[in-house]
């Protein structure tokens, strides 16, 4: 059973910080017998808990856990990305792969390989090295661009979000030849007033073309922003074989 009186002198210490926790406790004992018989009990307890050490300053708990959680995912991500270069109908392609599974597209703009190579590292946080193009890869594109379809089990989407990789492969469910909206990827995954989020996720898409964000357009129907240009928009499509309506 706690004192009454012990009860409104944390008040006051907690509240007012009118006296100093020792001061306050002295003050108490020496006016409250039971307390005193507590404290004789107690007495040798204390003195044990007196004599431990100081604790070690407080850290801060959030970022601990924040730089383990870096350090778990940087040995995760350790394997690096080979990036390699092919000629496709569309031009020049830079290529991320895994063994055998793509993580990245770019589509040639003129930047130097170095530029292209930090872009991806920094894209997929991972290393990157200079590859070769393997057969399987020359195959899986060759393919692409005859039927603009890409098999699910040839891209690697392991270093995007949930969110990511639901919005990019619900993009890839649009026919070829045909444009969704934002709205209606949105709806697709569930979060249909995430259009805005969804239009952020195509804007950053690492496998444009085989996750087809040139397929999403704005609510009106426009092509919208496209990260290499809407005129490269609209001529990925115009190959795919869509046509706008008048």
């Amino acid at each position: 059973m706690r004192c009454r009186e012990v009860d409104e002198l944390w008040d006051e210490v907690r509240g007012e910080c009118q006296a100093t926790v020792k001061d306050a406790v002295d003050t108490h004992l020496r006016a409250c017998p039971p307390c005193q018989d507590l404290y004789e009990e107690y007495e040798g307890v204390a003195y044990c808990l007196s004599c431990l050490p100081q604790p070690e300053p407080g850290c801060d708990l959030t970022k601990r856990v924040v730089e383990h959680i870096a350090q778990i995912k940087h040995k995760e991500r350790s394997t690096p990305v080979e990036l390699t270069s092919i000629q496709t109908p569309l031009g020049r392609l830079f290529v991320g792969f895994k063994e055998h599974r793509i993580a990245y597209i770019g589509i040639d703009t003129g930047a130097p390989l170095d530029e292209v190579r930090e872009r991806v590292e920094a894209r997929l946080r991972r290393p990157v090295v200079i590859g070769e193009t393997p057969a399987w890869l020359s195959e899986t594109l060759d393919r692409f661009f005859r039927t603009w379809r890409v098999d699910d089990a040839s891209v690697d989407l392991e270093d995007l979000t949930p969110f990511e990789q639901a919005a990019l492969r619900a993009a890839a469910q649009i026919p070829p030849g045909e444009v969704r909206s934002y709205a209606w990827v949105a709806s697709q995954i569930g979060k249909p007033r995430a259009a805005r989020a969804v239009g952020q996720v195509m804007a950053r898409n690492p496998l444009p073309l085989l996750l087809p964000c040139h397929r999403v357009v704005d609510s009106s129907g426009h092509l919208h922003n496209y990260g290499y240009g809407v005129e490269m928009k609209a001529r990925i499509l115009r190959m795919e074989g869509y046509r706008a309506e008048r």
